[in-house]
């Protein structure tokens, strides 16, 4: 098993700030199906304010550059991260076109 935790913004605004939660209440069966091929057994979304924080636990076998494939050629999935990127933002220092970001482990006990 492997675990990844990962960042992202919301765009500061309540309004879709709720629209963005309701959206994961209700996740498209599609893009679950592919997260779950993608060998993630795992997936949680933390927020503060308009912080996201993802924890991710996969299969030994997980590879992120395998599930960027496997999701762009996905056409749902393509659809549902469009609808996302209305509510995210990057975060401070993010590459052009980069959402999720990958965050380094300062401690662990």
């Amino acid at each position: 098993m492997k675990k990844f935790v990962l960042a992202l913004d919301l765009k500061p605004n309540q309004e879709l700030i709720e629209a963005y939660e309701a959206h994961h209440k209700a996740v498209w069966p599609e893009v679950l199906a592919q997260i779950k091929a993608s060998g993630i057994t795992q997936c949680d979304i933390y927020r503060v304010q308009n912080r996201l924080v993802m924890l991710l636990e996969t299969n030994d076998d997980f590879s992120f550059e395998r599930k960027n494939l496997q999701d762009q050629n996905n056409p749902k999935v393509q659809a549902w991260e469009e609808l996302m990127w209305t509510y995210q933002q990057a975060l401070p220092g993010a590459k052009d076109g980069e959402k999720w970001m990958l965050m380094s482990s300062i401690f662990s006990l």
